[in-house]
């Protein structure tokens, strides 16, 4: 083993080393002290402070799409509202005004629908209620949780204007939607017109695509035979009316069924027409076979889909069948008799044949039943066939068959209200099915006209927020065109102009302009309308001789006056309608709408009267830089922003849209209550503090869903504890760092000198990450470069000069510098991720009553520092250190070394590049041994090698010489100062500097 001094015990040196000196704790503390930074920001306006200090730069907006104001934040709310504030953060870093004002959305179901709970658990009647008095209800009831959720969202560290939220619910912001609406009335693209919407019947009212979500149900499926009553031909030089060519002309086909199958029993009443395709192979088929007691009976003929007889016959328990050799067609001239035929004295009308592109051979029979009442390609080839049925003499009228309530009307003839024992009901309220489909089996049963019946499980719409099912149902709504010429210039539709904003907006991931053209190069017209109290109503009055909509821009004025000065609700007052018309109209002459607006309108038109607001927001632009939403909101914000605004502005109100995923649990399971797999943002910070939940936000890949659970969490509480560790290390050699002493970069040793190239490096993929808001490639690159290029090298190799150095040291000088880059660049990339953490330990070294993290930019990195052939060099070394690192370990664990310290190796290199980087170079300091001899070639067989760092072998050897009692270091030279008998000589004169310094 090596030499030691032997004799009087060594003298204890550590008093005269720079060891770290900070207060900066280990144990982050987060829960117990982020709330004093919080106070600390709010004692300061630190948000104030960011608009004086960027009020000459360009204005980056990322604009906050609202939540609802209905209950305590969740995780997903803490996703987004995170993202957003890694956005705002870092672009004010990288030099713009970004000014963030958050938002909540205030109208609408989600907080109408509380109050009425909580009317139906005290008993009380919502109809009762003056409407007034009713949505003050809902106004209080979202104020309470827009501050409820304030406090929450400030508590994850979310920088914004909360004190100048905008509310969609206050005054200003419902005259300005209300104005919105009416600019859409007076350029023409609001209707009010009949189509099937999505109906919840337990909310009683119509409901957007974004207000539905799919899960499983059982719904009754059953086959149903039409009679095949008759064929028309067009009379050749008449009026281009149709004649009946009457039973005979039918041929085999006389006394047969046209058979459908469909899985809304309850819709036949409804039925109007039968579907087909011209694409698909028809053909007649006899039953030959079947059970006495079958609906199929022997000998009856269907007319079924050839792809698709076999399966009909199965389900109908059809023992044998036959396919007759006739034609089936023109099946467009045929007409058949509506199954209930006589039920109540009722559906006596001809049942037309369509040829329609939405029919296939998928499943079914072939043939879909269509009720245009009650489903949107029924509705579509029904209105298209318009000139057709009139030829054929069949009205076109679409009946209004289920009410509001789910029960059928008058227009269900024997199952309405004129049945025996009431009306049937499709769903009741509580979205528990009625007993419409058996009724309705029932009487196509006595009828004779059932084939077969079943069961079947599939995604179905339901309400998202009842979480009941939802029926199509037409109901006289008011809509937006999205296909018709806006003030008559041809092709500029909403469609049209809302197609070009996508193909001009910036979408992260890209995929999302794909997903968002889809869908709007396929939606039918905007429904606008919402049977409910709580909202902004639709401000238009309707002409009752004409049914035309009042277009007077005094009017209008009139009544955003009034909503700006009381609030939507001054459209319910009483003479509210002649104080909007005044002297010009009288009320009794028109009809005043009382529908509210869709809350999508609401949420739509937030770029009106907040980026558009620049009175109450100046430092807001529109279109705003960026809507950051779920990947959800392609169907909901995105969208509907996107149609308002083109149909006000003609353009997208944002330059690029960002989505998100949805929080998973650790499994990859979506979050339920009822699993017990939620997590709480509330319950993270209570327990871990809000810079653990933003740097798990941070390091996950956004663009798909996230996934969150116990060992998620703590693999990245070990991850902060890492970064932490080394910051605080940084703080501690920084104690002795003196700015008089900075060294120039050109003047430091090598290994400064590349540090500071990674810098430079660093710096450019920084910017470019952020700037490409991939959050998750910034905390790789740092934990990658704190953790391995930092601790695990650089800080490693530089322990000893910045401790053991003499004060006059350039070495430990150039290393002090170093740490000072390294902390201003390493505080600054991560202040936007963690916020509390990176002000912490930026006021370790600049405490002040005005100094915060979060007034620096991104500091400027001198573009000389990067030295591309300095770090190809330093890869070869870095590979010879590896290697030497290798064998050391081999030698701790054979125990025949306690301390790399302890060890003198040899390295032999076979390749001229590794001796070539490796000359003038100190080795042993590089690999923190003792000594190290390097000698060309490859070394005997025995020696130590790694297989990806061919031509470096390594042979141990212990270190020769005597342990400085300072540094550790043995060395033969030990002993050699008489003033200093136990230290190197190096150590011997940083001793001297010391006391000479008074140290």
């Amino acid at each position: 083993m090596t030499d030691t001094v032997t004799g009087a015990a060594e003298t204890d040196y550590s008093a005269t080393l720079f060891l770290p000196e900070t207060e900066f704790p280990m144990r982050a503390g987060l829960p117990q002290r982020e709330p004093d930074w919080l106070k600390r920001w709010e004692d300061m306006d630190i948000y104030a402070l960011q608009r004086e200090q960027a009020k000459d730069r360009p204005l980056f907006t990322i604009h906050d799409g609202p939540p609802y104001a209905n209950g305590n934040i969740h995780i997903g709310h803490a996703l987004n509202k995170t993202l957003k504030d890694l956005v705002s953060r870092s672009m004010q870093m990288l030099g713009f005004n970004s000014a963030y004002v958050p938002g909540w959305d205030c109208h609408g179901l989600p907080i109408e629908w509380k109050i009425e709970e909580q009317y139906r658990a005290k008993g009380k009647d919502k109809n009762d209620v003056p409407i007034v008095e009713f949505r003050q209800e809902c106004r209080t009831f979202a104020e309470q949780w827009v501050d409820v959720q304030r406090e929450e969202f400030k508590r994850l560290g979310i920088l914004g204007e909360w004190d100048n939220p905008y509310l969609t619910m206050s005054f200003d912001a419902e005259a300005q939607i209300a104005r919105e609406l009416m600019q859409v009335a007076t350029t023409g693209q609001l209707y009010r017109g009949s189509k099937p919407v999505m109906w919840s019947v337990v909310e009683r009212t119509a409901l957007a695509e974004a207000e539905i979500e799919y899960a499983d149900y059982e719904s009754d499926t059953i086959w149903v035979k039409f009679p095949v009553a008759a064929r028309q031909a067009k009379r050749v030089g008449g009026n281009g009316q149709f004649e009946s060519l009457g039973a005979g002309a039918l041929g085999e086909l006389d006394g047969a069924f046209v058979v459908i199958w469909t899985t809304t029993p309850w819709t036949i009443p409804a039925n109007r027409a039968i579907s087909f395709s011209s694409k698909i192979a028809y053909s007649l088929f006899e039953i030959t076979d079947a059970p006495a007691d079958n609906w199929a009976k022997v000998g009856e003929r269907y007319v079924l889909a050839d792809n698709l007889a076999a399966e009909v016959f199965a389900k109908a328990k059809v023992a044998a069948y036959r396919r007759l050799d006739t034609e089936v067609g023109p099946l467009a001239s045929l007409l058949c008799h509506h199954p209930l035929r006589g039920l109540g004295g009722g559906y006596q009308f001809d049942v037309p044949l369509l040829d329609g592109d939405h029919v296939t051979d998928d499943a079914g029979t072939g043939f879909v039943h269509t009720a245009p009442g009650h489903g949107l390609d029924d509705f579509e080839i029904w209105m298209n066939s318009t000139r057709l049925l009139a030829d054929k003499g069949i009205s076109s009228d679409v009946p209004y068959v289920v009410g509001d309530d789910g029960f059928y009307t008058k227009d269900a003839p024997g199952l309405g209200p004129d049945a025996e024992g009431g009306p049937a009901r499709v769903i009741d309220d509580n979205g528990k099915k009625g007993d419409a489909n058996n009724r309705v089996i029932a009487a196509l049963a006595e009828r004779h006209a059932m084939v077969a019946r079943g069961r079947v499980k599939h995604s179905y719409p339901h309400s998202w927020r009842s979480k009941k099912p939802v029926i199509f149902r037409n109901t006289p709504q008011w809509f937006v065109y999205m296909d018709r010429d806006i003030m008559g210039a041809a092709g500029d539709t909403l469609r049209h102009r809302a197609l070009n904003a996508i193909d001009a907006t910036k979408f992260y991931p890209a995929a999302g302009q794909n997903r968002l053209r889809a869908m709007i190069a396929d939606r039918p017209d905007w429904v606008l309308s919402r049977q409910r109290a709580w909202g902004v109503p639709i401000t238009v009055f309707v002409n009752k001789a004409t049914n035309e909509i009042l277009k007077d821009e005094v009017v209008n004025h009139r009544i955003a006056d009034a909503f700006e000065a009381e609030g939507a609700d001054a459209w319910y007052q009483d003479g509210a309608a002649q104080r909007f018309l005044g002297d010009a109209y009288r009320a009794d002459d028109y009809e005043m709408i009382r529908d509210v607006l869709d809350v999508w309108f609401d949420s739509g038109s937030t770029h009106a009267f907040v980026l558009r607001n620049k009175q109450k927001w100046p430092h807001l632009k529109f279109p705003a830089s960026m809507y950051l939403e779920g990947s959800d909101q392609h169907r909901g914000w995105f969208h509907s922003s996107l149609l308002e605004s083109c149909a006000t502005n003609g353009h997208a109100p944002y330059e690029s849209v960002l989505t998100h995923g949805f929080t998973m649990d650790g499994d990859g399971k979506k979050m339920s209550k009822s699993l017990g797999n939620t997590v709480a943002p509330q319950d993270i910070i209570k327990q871990y503090g809000a810079d653990i939940l933003r740097l798990w936000v941070a390091s996950s890949d956004y663009s798909e869903d996230l996934r969150l659970g116990k060992e998620i969490i703590q693999t990245t509480v070990d991850s902060y504890r890492k970064l932490r560790n080394t910051l605080r290390w940084l703080l501690g050699n920084l104690a002795h760092y003196q700015p008089g002493d900075a060294v120039d970069a050109q003047d430091m040793p090598e290994l400064e000198q590349l540090m500071l190239h990674r810098l430079a490096q660093l710096d450019a993929q920084v910017r470019d990450a952020y700037k490409s808001y991939d959050y998750r490639r910034i905390v790789t690159l740092l934990t990658n470069f704190m953790n391995i290029e930092l601790s695990a090298f650089y800080f490693d190799i530089r322990k000893d000069a910045l401790y053991c150095e003499p004060i006059s040291s350039l070495k430990r000088k150039s290393a002090l510098t170093v740490l000072n880059h390294l902390f201003d660049c390493l505080t600054a990339w991560l202040a936007p991720i963690l916020v509390f953490t990176m002000e912490e330990v930026w006021l370790e070294r600049h405490p002040g009553p005005g100094s915060s993290v979060h007034l620096r930019l991104f500091p400027e990195v001198p573009g000389d520092w990067l030295n591309n052939d300095l770090a190809a060099k330093w890869q070869l070394i870095r590979a010879v250190r590896r290697v030497v690192t290798g064998s050391l370990e081999v030698e701790r664990r054979d125990k025949a070394i306690g301390s790399s310290l302890e060890a003198a190796p040899t390295v032999f290199i076979a390749d001229e590049r590794y001796l070539t980087a490796l000359a003038g170079q100190d080795l042993a300091e590089i690999a923190i041994t003792s000594a190290i001899t390097v000698a060309a070639g490859e070394g005997p067989a025995e020696a130590f090698r790694l297989d990806d760092a061919a031509g470096i072998a390594v042979v141990p050897g212990l270190a020769q010489g005597q342990r400085c009692a300072r540094s550790w270091k043995v060395l033969p030279e030990v002993g050699s100062d008489p003033e200093y008998p136990d230290v190197s000589p190096r150590d011997a004169q940083a001793l001297r500097e010391r006391a000479a310094a008074g140290l």
